[in-house]
This record gives C-alpha cells, structure tokens and sequence, in this order.
C-alpha cells in the first residue's frame, strides 16, 4: 500500500533568502568598488595639482639663482601645497673659465605620510650660468 505524499513546504523562503544573501553581497561589493573609483579619481587630481606646486617651486629657484644658489632649502607655500627648494652648486674649471652648474629640486607635498591624502610629487633641473 502506498502512501500519499505529502506537500511540501518552505522550500520558497531558502531560495529567497539565498537570493537576498547573495545580491546584499554584490550590492556592498559595488558600494566598495565605487568609493574606490571616486578616491582614486580625487588622489589623481591632487598628484596633478602637486606635480605644478613642485614646478612652481622649481621655476621659482631657477630664476633666484644668480652667481650663488638661493638659501637652501626654501619653503613656500603654493595652494596648500608645502614646497620645498633645494639647490646645489657645482663649480668646474674649464680653460681659464669657471662654469657653475647648479642643481635645483622642488618638492611638493600635503598631508601627512601613512595617510589616503598624502600626496608627494618632485621635480629636478640642471642649469648652467
């Protein structure tokens, strides 16, 4: 004799929930992945804003160098940016004449090292006068 089979039932909701589970997963997963973009999207901004900071710093020792470098270093402060100036002077002799070369450096920084905001971008030239 067979029995009848019975109904069942809750097979419904475990499905539901898997589903709810698994799109609570992807939905975080994008949250993270979108703050992400914009920080990134931020940073690059202010490593472009950095990178003319230490240019302008640097523009700033190639024209205060005369026969001697500028004091050195030398901190400025270009858009909240903290810039520092460093410059070294190399004489060698060549015939009767001297040439001096002079190596400047800027560099341009905000916020503190270890930190998301920290930002750092440097620049260097040689000159002769």
């Amino acid at each position: 004799m067979m029995q009848p089979h019975k109904i069942q039932r809750g097979f419904a909701i475990i499905a539901a929930i898997f589903l709810l589970v698994v799109l609570a997963a992807l939905g975080a997963f994008m949250v993270t992945f979108s703050n992400t973009q914009h920080l990134t999207s931020a940073q690059d901004v202010q490593g472009s804003r950095a990178y003319w900071a230490a240019r302008a710093g640097l523009e700033w020792g190639i024209a205060s160098t005369t026969a001697t470098c500028p004091t050195s270093p030398t901190t400025l402060s270009v858009n909240s940016f903290n810039v520092i100036v460093t410059c070294a002077l190399q004489t060698y002799p060549e015939g009767s004449a001297t040439i001096n070369i002079f190596r400047i450096t800027s560099v341009a920084s905000t916020g503190n090292i270890g930190n998301v905001g920290f930002i750092e971008r440097s620049v260097s030239a040689s000159i002769e006068k």
